[in-house]
C-alpha cells in the first residue's frame, strides 16, 4: 500500500478538486486491498466440513486465544499512543517555558470604591462602610523639621568615616 501524494490544502479550481477526490477512492480502494491480503496472511479460511464436535472446540479457543493478543497488542498500542500525545504536550509546555512567549491578557481598568472592595473580599459580614483615609497616620511639619535636622548632624558618612580612620581618629574616638 503505497500513497505518494496526501493533499491537505484547500483547492479552489474543479480540476484539482476531482484529482483529489480520485486520490482519495484509489487509495480507498488499495487500503481494502490491503486488508483483505493482511487478513488472509493472519486468518487462513476455516474448514469447518467434516470436523467433529472436540475439533470445533478446539478451533473457537485458538480463535479467542487469537482474539485476545490481539486486544492486548491493540490495548497496548492505545496505551503507547496516549502516553506520546501527554508527552509531547508537555514538551511543547516546556518549549513555551524556555521561549518565554506568553501572551498577557490585556487588562481592563475597574472603577472600585474601598466598600465595593471589602465587600467583594469578606463578603456581606463587613459592618457599614469603612472610610480608609482615617486610618492613616498623620503628619505634622514639625516632625519633618526634625528628621531633617538629624540627617544634617549625622551628616555624609564617608566624611565621618574618613575623620575616623588613623591614628588620629582612634585618638579622638579614646578622647570622647
Amino acid at each position: 500500500m503505497t500513497i505518494t501524494v496526501i493533499l491537505k490544502t484547500r483547492f479552489q479550481h474543479p480540476r484539482r478538486l476531482s484529482l483529489k477526490i480520485l486520490l482519495l477512492t484509489c487509495a480507498t480502494e488499495e487500503l481494502e486491498a490491503e486488508k483483505v491480503r493482511y487478513l488472509g496472511e493472519k486468518l487462513p479460511p476455516l474448514q469447518l466440513i467434516g470436523s467433529n464436535m472436540n475439533d470445533l472446540q478446539k478451533i473457537c479457543e485458538q480463535i479467542h486465544e487469537k482474539i485476545e493478543k490481539v486486544d492486548e497488542e491493540r490495548y497496548n498500542c492505545e496505551a503507547k499512543v496516549v502516553k506520546n500525545y501527554r508527552d509531547i504536550d508537555e514538551l511543547k509546555l516546556k518549549i513555551q517555558d524556555l521561549e518565554g512567549k506568553f501572551k498577557k491578557p490585556a487588562l481592563r481598568k475597574v472603577r472600585v470604591s474601598a466598600d465595593e472592595m471589602l465587600k467583594a473580599l469578606f463578603g456581606s459580614k463587613t459592618k457599614g462602610s469603612m472610610d480608609l483615609r482615617s486610618n492613616l497616620k498623620s503628619v505634622k511639619k514639625e516632625d519633618i523639621k526634625q528628621e531633617k535636622e538629624l540627617t544634617m548632624e549625622v551628616g555624609d558618612l564617608h566624611k565621618n568615616v574618613e575623620a575616623m580612620s588613623g591614628i588620629e581618629g582612634r585618638k579622638k574616638m579614646f578622647n570622647t
